[in-house]
């Protein structure tokens, strides 16, 4: 019989299951996984990437495809003061004693140069962003400079591996159409009924996007992590033919004596084995769904529930499960286990609810955070992953890791709330569902809210008599760059911070959740997974959130997994030899 083909560049088999020949196989397809394969195939090397899901991509195209790579030529053409000094002065005051020096140097040699590889060597472009880093009051931090973003990518690129490509997460899209925090966008939206250039860009975009719905069924101009996502499968598997094989769940590991040689599994529900002479690279995403893990691993107030992620649900700990029947070993838990997101649940009918992230409302003047108690906890400005830690040392009896965003009627108008849009367009549908709460007077609103009531008044009474003066004496709200980045600069005097009084109020519930693990496995500096007794398993290498995370549990800026991540996959690739061990 003819062979068969899994989409362009994927493939050739039989029906006895013939796979591909390969030298190194990738296991998993986000950011870290593909940049490895694009790199050991420029080496030489015959690269497979074996993906479970039915979609390429991982988490990477779901998220917002950020990467922190301090002292890029971008970088420092926007930030020329910047140096290797200050970069290291604020990694130490952000990791404090789980600073590791020789992780940190590799991290600021590799980075650029992962950067300047991959936009020479492929189509994955990068733009600059002016993202400061989250704790720019801290020493050694930058106010721009350190952070990029995926330039838009145009799906079409792809052909026909186009339907393969995982698309954003559909609760963070307007009828299909992709926004992120780092472009003119939102600002645009935000803005669309109060100036006329706005309302003409809106209006164009609009257009625009009804076309592409038309003729394609789906939008073709993607952005962050998708566009990440989708000009690295370009890379992959249009430019260099790197088969991709989806529907490919690898369950084991094959070893000799030299070590770890290929992998076995099911690919479409029949068994196979794949020898691959260099080795095994493990990305297959952390452990966000794996509820063994998430109950072993993450605080007590997450560890009794069933875990809540903004990752796709097919990351449930594949990598490390792999690497621990090898013998590898799972590193030292971490203060943070993960990067926290404040995740709503928006109702969806038999289909059960969807997450939506809470990126950009908390920092709206007009919108705070509250406990059940009514009170406010903390900065709701500050990062995402600050602000769950805050829920969470709050949640440490055991008590539900919860928070309620809090607004009245003119920052609803105004901003929206969670997956509520800003008007003209109309939010009642979200009060029939029960994801929104609406009630003329703060007390009210708590009680529907399951909050206490008096407490909300109260709380809200306190902060209104600085916020007339765009004030925070409490927690200091706007006070920062990063803070003011993320308000609405047209609202004075602070970006931040504005009074809540204005009935109707409204009120939805986040939950604490997270965007990816920090937990993982040892490793070496070159990648490959470490045994108990500290030596390297040879052949078998682990790149991204299956890899203890480098900033061990902090979370200094944005994009602090995608960059260091695709910078440590690049070192790994750079360095696997033709026999499977680690060159020199």
């Amino acid at each position: 019989m003819s062979p068969q083909r899994d989409g362009a560049g994927g493939a050739r088999r039989h029906d006895n299951m013939a796979l591909p020949e390969a030298d190194l196989v990738v296991v998993g397809s986000g950011a870290a996984g593909l940049t490895a394969a694009i790199v050991a195939q420029r080496r030489g090397m015959r690269v497979v990437v074996l993906e479970k899901d039915a979609l390429v991509g991982g988490t990477t195209a779901v998220s917002g495809g950020v990467l922190w790579v301090p002292l890029t030529a971008r970088g420092r053409q926007q930030n020329p003061q910047d140096s290797p000094a200050a970069v290291r002065e604020y990694l130490r005051h952000e990791m404090a004693d789980r600073y590791a020096s020789d992780s940190v140097e590799l991290f600021l040699e590799k980075g650029p140069e992962m950067v300047e590889f991959l936009e020479r060597e492929t189509d994955v472009r990068f733009c600059s962003t002016l993202y400061p880093d989250y704790h720019p009051e801290a020493p050694g931090a930058s106010l721009i400079g350190r952070a990029l973003v995926a330039a838009p990518f145009d799906t079409r690129r792809l052909r026909h591996e186009r339907r393969r490509l995982r698309p954003p997460l559909k609760t963070i899209t307007f009828m299909g159409m992709m926004f992120n925090s780092s472009n003119a966008d939102l600002k645009h939206f935000f803005k669309a009924t109060r100036s006329f250039a706005s309302f003409l860009y809106v209006a164009r975009r609009l257009v625009s996007h009804g076309v592409d719905l038309l003729r394609y069924g789906s939008a073709v101009h993607v952005t962050g992590g998708n566009a990440l996502a989708a000009a690295l499968f370009k890379a992959v598997a249009i430019d260099l033919n790197i088969p991709v094989l989806t529907h490919a769940e690898v369950t084991g590991l094959i070893r000799d004596e030299h070590g770890i040689k290929g992998v076995s599994g099911t690919f479409r529900g029949q068994p196979f084995r794949l020898v691959a002479p260099c080795g095994v690279v493990l990305a297959c995403g952390g452990f966000s769904h794996d509820q063994a893990l998430t109950a072993a691993r993450f605080p007590t107030a997450l560890a009794d529930r069933k875990p809540l992620s903004a990752t796709p649900p097919s990351i449930t700990g594949d990598g490390i499960r792999l690497a621990l029947s090898a013998g590898g070993c799972l590193a030292a838990p971490l203060p943070q286990p993960a990067a926290w997101m404040p995740l709503s649940l928006v109702p969806r009918g038999r289909s059960g609810p969807a997450v939506f992230p809470h990126l950009l409302d908390r920092y709206k003047p007009g919108v705070i955070a509250v406990l059940r108690s009514g009170r406010r906890f903390t900065n709701e400005a500050n990062s995402y992953h600050d602000v769950c830690s805050a829920a969470l040392r709050e949640a440490s009896d055991r008590s539900e890791a919860a928070m309620w965003l809090i607004c009245d009627s003119r920052a609803l108008a105004r901003y929206g709330l969670g997956f509520v849009k800003p008007a003209p367009l109309p939010f009642r549908q979200h009060l029939r569902s029960g994801y929104l709460c609406m009630a003329d007077t703060l007390f009210d609103l708590g009680e529907k809210l399951g909050v206490d009531g008096a407490g909300l008044s109260k709380t809200v009474e306190d902060f209104n008599r600085a916020a007339a003066a765009g004030r925070d004496p409490q927690f200091g709200r706007g006070s920062t760059a990063f803070n003011r980045f993320l308000g609405d600069p047209d609202w004075k005097p602070n970006p931040c911070v504005a009074p809540i009084e204005r009935p109707p109020f409204f009120g939805l519930k986040l939950l604490v959740g997270d965007l990816s693990t920090f937990d993982g496995l040892q490793a070496d500096l070159r990648g490959q997974v470490l045994a108990q007794d500290g030596s390297a398993i040879n052949g078998l290498y682990v790149v991204g959130a299956d890899r203890v995370n480098m900033m061990g549990g902090a979370y200094p800026g944005p994009g602090i997994n995608h960059g260091p991540h695709m910078a440590m996959a690049y070192h790994m690739a750079s360095t696997i030899g033709q026999n499977g061990f680690s060159a020199s």
